[in-house]
């Protein structure tokens, strides 16, 4: 049985020679949503230095509204194309694990199922979301066990939703604290990204990922129990 160690000694070494390409990636799926904002005046002089203020004022408040509108129409975007992506990106670090030629594109390769993981992200949201009104132990419980079901729903495109939940429940089942454990053991790199102003997530969103690929290669036996 593998580790934490043991998936992140995976992962780098099929890192090893396509780190560019893999933050270059990982920089793409983050970005698309795929890896879950005066006073009186007593004289001219006054009024003068009023009427400038409130203009500035006024297009700095306009600026903002511009900012946060885009903000939230680049959320609401993401939201919608992200579950593609994301099945995407599960195949790509799949094949970089095996080294079957990962490529940027893979990103693009499930959206022909654009639909389905859309409600695969909606449905895993909402259960989540429900499992963690009840504290976050649960939570956090219901999200390790639906964590492999985009990897299952991207090996089988054709698997519907909830089956690829329930796939997921199954294969999680005895392995989600190995996943917690494996999660944990980054946290010391995400603190370290914290004094790189985020930069440093360039680098540990394709290292984390490379790594759960791998933790899903090695517990569903893909070859054998999926192909």
């Amino acid at each position: 049985m593998l580790y934490a160690a043991d998936f992140r000694k995976i992962a780098r070494d099929a890192l090893r020679g396509k780190w560019a390409l893999a933050v270059g990636t990982g920089f793409v799926a983050m970005v698309l949503g795929g890896v879950s904002r005066g006073g009186s005046s007593n004289g001219r002089g006054d009024n003068s230095n009023s009427f400038v203020f409130q203009e500035l004022s006024s297009s700095f408040w306009v600026f903002i509204t511009v900012i946060i509108s885009f903000i939230l129409l680049w959320a609401l975007i993401t939201f919608f194309i992200g579950g593609a992506v994301e099945l995407g990106y599960c195949r790509f670090n799949k094949n970089l694990i095996q080294g079957t030629n990962p490529q940027l594109k893979d990103l693009f390769s499930r959206f022909d199922i654009f639909f389905k993981a859309l409600g695969l992200r909606i449905v895993i949201a909402i259960f989540t979301f429900l499992w963690g009104l009840l504290l976050i132990i649960p939570g956090i419980i219901a999200a390790l066990s639906y964590s492999m079901a985009f990897y299952i729903m991207e090996e089988n495109p054709s698997m519907g939703i909830l089956d690829a939940i329930g796939e997921s429940k199954e294969m999680m089942r005895g392995n989600k604290f190995r996943l917690f454990c494996l999660g944990l053991s980054f946290i010391g790199w995400l603190i370290l990204c914290v004094f790189t102003f985020g930069i440093g997530m360039l680098w540990l969103v394709p290292y984390m990922n490379a790594s759960f690929a791998a933790f899903y290669l090695e517990v569903s036996k893909s070859d054998e129990t999926l192909a």
